[in-house]
């Protein structure tokens, strides 16, 4: 053993490189207490995979699904980013009072997001037949549109937060095959505007401004800043992935 070793050996310091056993050890130590670390629970009002899967995304399980059945039908004259800040909170509202009827969720925080796609002052509907699909992409063919997505939070003092994110979409001109292949392929339906954009839609996207998780469905960086700034442990979860 050389001088430099047995020095180290007497002052305690481990010898072993940077990277190693100790290392390992250290990190599966650290993830161990995280997981036993005490969080509050957290609420997603809605029944959409796309939010459910962007939440998982950032390292974020839910600890319930419980979607809030409304009436989105838009208001007379009511504004495409004042449908979407309304839908959201709303839902919001309503599943946190459903939350509190729920001994297993107290003090639960719980999260709700809306998404409107407007041309204009037009807003676009989600589509479930053909007829409805085809109207939006022909409208949408070769032309810009905006989405907007409203996001409320509900803490588990009852305070609520909101977050509108607007993004704005260019689609390249599409021709008549391209429609009917895409309503052939079904994966407009249920969607705003007739469109996913993270499924074969993204062909069409000739340019994007602004939040493209916000267009699937949530918007990241605004939901996760909410979360954080109400006590919300969001990165800590992520020493749990080590």
């Amino acid at each position: 053993m050389t001088h430099d070793a047995k020095a180290d050996d007497l002052n305690g310091r481990s010898t072993e490189e940077p990277g190693g056993t100790s290392a390992q050890t250290s990190a599966q130590t650290l993830s161990q207490t995280v997981s036993q670390t005490w969080r509050p629970k957290l609420v997603l009002a809605s029944a959409s995979p796309r939010r459910l899967a962007l939440l998982q995304q950032v390292g974020i399980e839910p600890d319930a699904l419980i979607p809030a059945d409304l009436d989105e039908t838009p208001r007379r004259n009511e504004l495409p980013r004042t449908l979407a800040a309304r839908l959201g909170r709303e839902k919001a509202e309503v599943a946190a009072a459903l939350v509190r009827k729920n001994p297993e969720l107290e003090g639960a925080f719980t999260l709700a997001a809306d998404t409107v796609v407007a041309v204009g002052r037009r807003i676009l509907p989600k589509c479930e037949v053909t007829e409805e699909a085809a109207q939006c992409l022909r409208l949408l063919s070769g032309r810009a549109h905006r989405v907007y997505t409203g996001v409320s939070l509900v803490t588990p003092k009852g305070a609520v937060r909101n977050r509108l994110v607007e993004t704005r979409i260019r689609f390249k001109r599409l021709s008549e095959a391209e429609i009917e292949a895409y309503l052939a392929s079904g994966e407009w339906r249920g969607k705003a505007g007739g469109y996913a954009v993270q499924g074969l839609a993204g062909a069409f996207v000739l340019k994007l401004m602004g939040s493209y998780p916000s267009v699937v469905g949530l918007p990241l960086y605004e939901t996760m800043s909410m979360l954080s700034g109400e006590g919300y442990p969001t990165h800590l979860l992520w020493l749990n992935r080590v």
